[in-house]
Parts: structure tokens; sequence; C-alpha cells
């Protein structure tokens, strides 16, 4: 793990501003672990038996989590491993992520559900594996959804391989809906754009790449959202990225359909003019495809006034060999979890689109409720699950920062804005070097 992770079952953390991300409250106090517990909370302690941080200046707030990341454990360590995703993700202040099943095996029998976990704690950060809706992830027949609940899976994906078939999308909101979980699909009609490698529209067509139209989202989005409405069953639409999309989940929201959203800060940052701009860089080759000035400023809204739920990265790995080749040639995907607060920071909060309560409550409260988890709180007594963080530090982004296994990302050289400066969950304290 990170040079600086270390067992502290006691650590007297002083001065911080605590954040509670549901009221919006902050207050300066001193708050004292014993025993990997929350012991005290008051203006001024005094504990001359225990390590103590400086978090003058800084905010605490509940551990935030990353509900939707590739791990690549197991079959692609080459890419990323448990411990090395878990690794990026303490250094990008997350004390919990939920891992996507597109592993080698899939994620869709219960021994690889409780290999995840076992491999994730070892770790300072919760592993919560989703399982697959499908067998393989081939779409045909679903998996034994109620083992793999029993096991420890949090929810349901064939994440990249997008539930094409909507009766067996039916029968999986179905019985998710039984076991009171979430169904998350990559929304995409695959056979709008079987061949498509960034966003349709007008840069695509000038740089002659075949293109990912925005329907080819919008009408899985749709389709979903009816047959949530149909069943009463619980869908999540993954790393939304059009304009269309965040007006249908709004409309549906506001029939009362059972539906969450999430957003990728990719997705609220760049534009497809970034192929274009970077020579065909691979690392602007995301699934889905950087879209447009218009879909950012619909996203930005819908974060803005609730539709979309939460924030995550869609953290996926790649080694250099994969993406050292052609724009057409290679795989999608870019590594996220380091970079996440910085971009959030610089922006959704200092543009004034959202505070800094809502924003960490995209990050902690909305993924664990989306996944039925307990939601870690800061009172006496409760165990010590917690980020401490800021959003005015000013830094750019370098390889040295990098925590991951891969380096696949188009923000190096990049001035972010906030920075997560420690985590601490299960008696593990992990403070990150200045």
């Amino acid at each position: 793990m990170e040079s600086g992770a270390r067992k502290t079952p006691d650590l007297l953390i002083r001065g911080g501003i605590l954040l509670d991300p549901e009221t919006g409250r902050q207050r300066r106090a001193d708050l004292l672990i014993r025993g990997g517990r929350i012991a005290g909370i008051a203006e001024s302690i005094e504990a001359d038996d225990v390590p103590v941080y400086d978090a003058t200046g800084k905010f605490i707030s509940p551990g935030w989590m990353d509900m939707h990341v590739h791990l690549r454990e197991p079959g692609q360590e080459h890419k990323e491993t448990i411990e090395t995703g878990c690794r990026a993700a303490a250094f990008g202040g997350f004390t919990a992520v939920a891992c996507m099943p597109n592993t080698e095996p899939p994620i869709h029998t219960r021994d690889v559900v409780e290999f995840v976990i076992e491999r994730g704690r070892r770790t300072p950060v919760d592993v919560h594996p989703i399982a697959c809706v499908s067998k393989n992830r081939e779409g045909k027949e679903l998996t034994e959804m109620a083992d793999l609940v029993e096991g420890g899976a949090v929810a349901f994906s064939d994440d990249g391989a997008p539930v094409q078939h909507g009766g067996l999308m039916r029968r999986a909101l179905e019985y998710a809906s039984m076991l009171d979980r979430a169904i998350i699909n990559h929304m995409e009609d695959l056979t709008l754009n079987p061949h498509g490698h960034m966003h349709e529209g007008v840069v695509s067509t000038r740089l002659g790449v075949p293109g990912i139209p925005p329907a080819a989202e919008e009408v899985m989005v749709a389709r979903d959202l009816i047959l949530a409405e149909y069943t009463g069953g619980h869908v999540h639409v993954a790393h939304i990225s059009t304009a269309r999309s965040v007006e249908l989940v709004r409309q549906a929201k506001a029939r009362g359909v059972r539906v969450t959203a999430e957003v990728c800060p990719h997705h609220f940052t760049l534009t497809d003019e970034a192929v274009e701009r970077t020579g065909f860089s691979t690392n602007t080759k995301m699934h889905p495809p950087l879209r447009t000035a218009a879909d950012i400023a619909a996203i930005k809204e819908g974060l803005r006034d609730g539709t979309i739920d939460a924030i995550c990265t869609d953290h996926a790995p790649h080694a250099s060999f994969e993406k050292e080749v052609e724009f057409i040639e290679a795989p999608f995907g870019i590594i996220g979890l380091e970079t996440a607060w910085g971009l959030i920071g610089r922006e959704l909060i200092a543009p004034g689109v959202l505070t800094v309560a809502e924003a960490v409550y995209k990050l902690t409260v909305a993924p664990r409720r989306i996944l039925r988890l307990p939601v870690p709180r800061l009172a006496e007594g409760e165990p010590a699950n917690l980020t401490i963080f800021d959003t005015t530090t000013r830094w750019v982004f370098e390889e040295r920062h990098i925590r991951s296994k891969s380096r696949n990302t188009p923000f190096l050289g990049e001035e972010l804005v906030g920075r997560a400066w420690a985590i601490y969950n299960r008696g593990w304290f992990v403070p990150q070097e200045p």
C-alpha cells in the first residue's frame, strides 16, 4: 500500500473542519480516535499518548466512495490489482470503492465475489464487488443473483457489455428488486454504433473517425427507464454523458421511477475536441466518449438540481503497450481515482456549480445509498471512516502522483484545485505527502 499507510488504532486529528454532507453543517473541532472508533469530538482535546495529525484549515468528512471502478483482478493484473487500485483510491481520498465485474473470470459466481472481498480486506479501502447481470457477461442467462448477494455483491452490471436483450433486462430488474439491489447498465445500443471510437458529430466527421452517436446512449436510457417503471425495479444509469440522457432521467424521477444516475469528472471537464487538440491521444478515448460543450452544460445542471445523484470515476487502467497504439486500435478508458477531487474542485466547486457539502454528498451518502450500504457518520462511538481534504490547494498533476499500476490519463500537467490529504478507515491511517 501507500508508503505512509499504517495501522493507527489511536489518533488525534487537530483543528479540522468537520463537514456533515447531509445537513451542510460545518464546525471546527478536534477528533480523537481510539481503537479505530471515534472516541471524542470537541473544540479542544488533549491526549498525550496518541499520534497527532494537524488538520488545520482542512475539511474532515465521512469517507468518500467511488461506486464505479475497474480493479482488473482477477485475470488482468498487468493493468491493475486490487492492491494498486486501492492505493490509487486512498491517494484520491476514497475509503471505499465498488468494482465492476469485467474481470477474467468475470464476477459472475460467488467464489469470485468472495475472492475480491478477501483481497480488499488487506488494504485500507473497503472493496465492494458489483456482480454480473448475466453469466459470462454474455447477455443470455441471468446469474444466480441471490447467491451473489449472499456472497457480498452490492449491485449487478455487465458494464462494458450493455444488456441488449430487453426481456433479460426486465427479468434482471424483477429479480434484483426482490433482493433490493440496483441494476447498473452501461447505456448503449450497440447496433447504433458497431464500430464507433469517439462522439459522432462535427469533430469526428472532420477527423474521419467513426462515431458513437448520442442516440446510442439515449435509446438505451429510455428503454431501461420504461422497464424500471413497469417492473418497479431500480435502474442506475452508469457514466451518463449526454444532455438528452440527463433530461430523460429528470423526467423519469418526476414520474416516480426508481432511477439513479452517476457521472464521471472527464464527462464534465473535456469535450470531443480534446481528441483533435491532442493529436489523437488515446487517453482521450473513453466509453461513453467525450461529448460536446452543450452536453457538459446539461450535466452540470443535472448535478446542480439533483438529477445526477453520484460522482464516480470509471477508473479504467490499461497498460502502456495497450494504449500506445493507433487511436482506432486502442482500448477505451482512463484512470481517474487520483484526479477526481481536483477536477471536482476546479470544474464544480470553484465555479459555484456545487457547494463543498453538495459535492461531498455525491461522493459519500449518494453512492452508498444507491448500493444499500451504511453511510459513515462523524459521531462519537462510530467506526472512524473519514477523508481529510481541502478545496483550495492548486497543484499540478504529475507522474509522481500516480498510484495506479497504469498511466493512462489525459490530465498529466493539468492544474487541479483541491486535494485529498489523508484517509482513515478500519484502523488504517493513510496520509499523503505535500
